[in-house]
């Protein structure tokens, strides 16, 4: 199959794409390397996939509509996966016009450049933000979520939304995907478990926002790569007008307290901590209900934080 994926130069894209390129299909990359974190650390995220001849690189941006429009058109993948987006709840605070724009605009630009192709198949990365402090656990679908927290999280919300306009009308397969705080080798250098295990081992103070009791729903990246290939194999066999919005998390929540606590054992170094308030935009907690996914299409998750994290710090050991 032939797949394009915005934002595959990104954690999870790229480890998508190395996924995806060893069952046989070819990858269409479009990125425009957002300066929101060095760009080498996209480039080298990709450097063994351009030597895949399966794997083609177009240095684009979504909000470009006349671009994409080009792009699909030329291209012609099968299905597209849209991971593209400006991530983060705090900066969304300070930006909530960029976010916008990227983040809905930029959507609303793939899913026309779609519509004119004919593309029928796609895939939204959506987020556990748009549940907000949603108190009813585990996060269910089901669940009310029109109260969002921050900017990023209204941009998820409303690109879901987009979603099923454009099924409804377009005749489109969509799912809308909720990832739940996806960690691993290769993860963003600004996430906290990233940015954790790098100051721990530095001997930096570490930002220890409130008490330590916040939990999150923490997710190994395999997990989420098994559970997109289950979304893709599960849309392409729906009927038109689909649109289904699935949690993808681990289903277990592991506070920060425990979750720093981890990183210590697996680097064998004591954190230190700069004690912070609470952020605005931060949730108190997020738990993913994940019945529907498994129901749907099998999603299985199998990584728990204490077996993850030590793989992150051993890929995170061999970097230069």
């Amino acid at each position: 199959m032939k797949i394009l994926i915005t934002g595959a130069a990104g954690f999870i894209g790229s480890n998508l794409s190395r996924r995806l390129l060893g069952k046989n299909n070819s990858i269409v990359c479009v990125d425009n390397f957002d300066p929101f974190y060095d760009r080498s650390v996209k480039e080298k995220n990709i450097t063994d996939l351009l030597k895949n001849p399966g794997f083609k690189l177009l240095e684009e941006n979504i909000i470009d509509e006349t671009a994409m429009k080009k792009v699909v058109a030329e291209e012609t993948p099968e299905m597209i996966i849209h991971l593209a987006a400006k991530a983060g709840v705090r900066p969304s605070i300070e930006d909530p016009a960029g976010y916008s724009r990227t983040n809905i605009n930029g959507l609303i630009s793939v899913l026309e450049a779609a519509k004119a192709a004919g593309v029928k198949d796609i895939i939204f990365a959506s987020s556990s933000s748009v549940y907000g402090n949603t108190k009813e656990v585990p996060f269910s679908e089901k669940a009310f979520v029109d109260h969002p927290i921050s900017p990023y999280a209204a941009t998820k919300k409303a690109g879901e939304l987009l979603c099923n306009t454009y099924s409804h009308l377009n005749g489109m397969r969509i799912a809308s995907l909720r990832f739940f705080t996806v960690y691993g080798p290769g993860q963003r250098p600004d996430l906290a478990i990233a940015k954790f295990t790098r100051m721990i081992d530095q001997g930096q103070e570490i930002p220890f926002y409130g008490d330590g009791s916040t939990e999150r729903d923490y997710t190994f990246i395999e997990d989420i790569l098994g559970g997109i290939e289950g979304v893709m194999g599960w849309l392409v066999q729906q009927p038109e007008k689909t649109h289904e919005v699935f949690n993808l998390g681990e289903s277990h929540t592991t506070t920060l307290s425990d979750m720093v606590t981890i990183i210590e054992n697996a680097l064998g170094k004591k954190a230190k901590l700069n004690r912070m308030p609470l952020q605005p935009g931060d949730v108190s907690r997020t738990y993913a209900d994940i019945s529907k996914a498994k129901e749907f299409f099998g999603y299985n998750p199998s990584t728990l934080l204490k077996e993850g994290i030590p793989k992150y710090v051993e890929w995170y050991r061999k970097q230069d």
